[in-house]
């Protein structure tokens, strides 16, 4: 009866600790993909958005003016172009006054 109202230490605290750290892990990996997968959302989204205010640019200074803008530096001190030009790299090829100039854009952030 001396033992009764006693109780036994357990030898699990390392088995707990062992789960709690494996359950720790899983929810830390999940986090991090998560916003690995946001990330990846936003940066392209700010792609899509450069390449419509690019074209946007382009047609309105067509439709004010008659003709495609020169150059890219046109668009920026007309048009109010702005984008963070140390992340994305524009390609601006004029074809000709009266055809539209091609335009490729490249995150840098992409390069290793």
């Amino acid at each position: 009866m001396k033992h009764r109202f006693e109780t036994q230490k357990r030898s699990s605290s390392s088995g707990n600790l062992m789960i709690s750290a494996a359950v720790f892990c899983i929810v830390l990996a999940v986090f991090i993909l998560g916003i690995s997968r946001v990330s990846k959302q936003t940066d392209a989204q700010a792609m899509q958005t450069l390449e419509q205010a690019l074209n946007r640019g382009i047609i309105h200074c067509y439709t004010i003016e008659g003709s495609y803008p020169e150059n890219l530096q046109y668009l920026k001190d007309h048009y109010g172009l702005t984008y963070d030009e140390e992340r994305f790299f524009v390609d601006y090829q004029v074809l000709g006054s009266n055809i539209i100039p091609e335009i490729t854009i490249i995150d840098r952030r992409d390069r290793p």
